[in-house]
């Protein structure tokens, strides 16, 4: 029969009101039930679930997810949105976008899949240097799913009390059991480095031990992503807890083509050196092109020009690898 868990579970999404969670809970119990031996009952649940998805279909307008506002505690813990963004707006390369695509389409089935005893990807681990692209995909995946994003605030998250983080964390993962949404952790590295490392301290070391062992028995229907600048230091206990690693990189020339052109698509007309911004813009990230082009257009705006000069996009541009030089060294 069902386990305690499923009928919890199934309790919170009535509760709630959220029927997609609930459907997914109830297909969940199916493929147990189907696991146990029980054919009759699991195909009974099936039929039962697959009518309910149809008369769903029918309605004359699905109302969104709605956004569960965390409360309490929670809300010094998470942040939340529900973002709007979609992967048309980001400039990828072929492979990722795959793979990105992929995640969606398992999604979008993780019905079908689970009916099969098997699970959809959904724990992420983003790996780039800053401005590449890691969370405008976190705030892509909850657009193109229609769920909301929580940000998880790991300034609140982390304290120098012993055993504080660990229950706060649990805090989180019992929020990621109950609210079906995207729960990003930034800056990831703050809790997940190498529990070796010569200025690693104790509390950090349980911390990343308590991570380690909620990631790995979640069963939620959330999707978990990670971002890291610095995956070296990164444990090596993580990766494995993860169903993909995405490696985001700086933009080649086409991709810098691509960003400059759509940035500045109301404002370019007159630039005909493409060749020499892109020549410019090599070794800047995705955001600081972004934001050399905003700063152009700001600058023909505020002098009543139509019309962007390429010499002050040249200029932004240098002017974003000189602080991108000082913020190396």
């Amino acid at each position: 029969m069902a386990s305690g868990e499923h009928l919890k579970a199934l309790l919170r999404s009535h509760i709630k009101g959220d029927d997609s969670h609930f459907l997914a809970v109830a297909m969940q119990m199916a493929a147990h039930e189907a696991k146990q031996g029980h054919g009759k009952l699991a195909e009974d649940l099936r039929t039962l679930i697959d009518s309910a998805q149809s008369k769903r279909k029918q309605m004359p307008s699905a109302q969104p997810v709605p956004i569960g506002q965390p409360r309490g505690e929670l809300s010094n813990l998470l942040s939340v949105a529900l973002p709007q963004t979609r992967f048309s707006e980001m400039i990828l390369d072929d492979a990722t976008h795959g793979r990105l695509a992929r995640i969606i389409n398992e999604q979008r089935n993780f019905e079908k899949i689970r009916a099969h005893g098997l699970s959809p990807r959904r724990k992420l681990l983003l790996v780039g240097p800053p401005g590449t692209g890691k969370t405008m995909t976190a705030s892509a995946l909850a657009g193109e799913l229609g769920i909301p994003l929580y940000i998880v605030r790991l300034d609140s998250l982390i304290t120098k009390f012993m055993g504080e983080t660990a229950a706060k964390l649990r805090q989180v993962f019992d929020a990621i059991r109950d609210t079906r949404g995207i729960y990003f952790f930034d800056e990831f590295d703050a809790i997940g480095s190498q529990r070796g490392l010569a200025n690693d301290v104790g509390e950090i070391r349980r911390v990343l031990n308590s991570f380690l062992q909620m990631i790995e028995q979640d069963q939620s229907n959330s999707l978990i992503i990670a971002a890291t600048n610095h995956p070296e230091i990164l444990d090596y206990a993580l990766f494995r807890r993860f169903d993909d690693v995405i490696e985001y990189g700086l933009p080649n020339q086409e991709q810098i083509h691509a960003v400059l052109k759509n940035r500045l698509v109301n404002f370019s007309k007159s630039i005909k050196c493409w060749d020499d911004l892109m020549e410019a813009a090599q070794g800047l990230s995705y955001a600081e092109l972004v934001r050399a082009a905003d700063d152009s257009i700001k600058d023909a705006i505020i002098h009543d020009r139509g019309d962007v000069d390429a010499r002050d996009v040249a200029k932004h541009l240098a002017e974003r690898k000189a602080f991108h030089g000082r913020q190396r060294q």
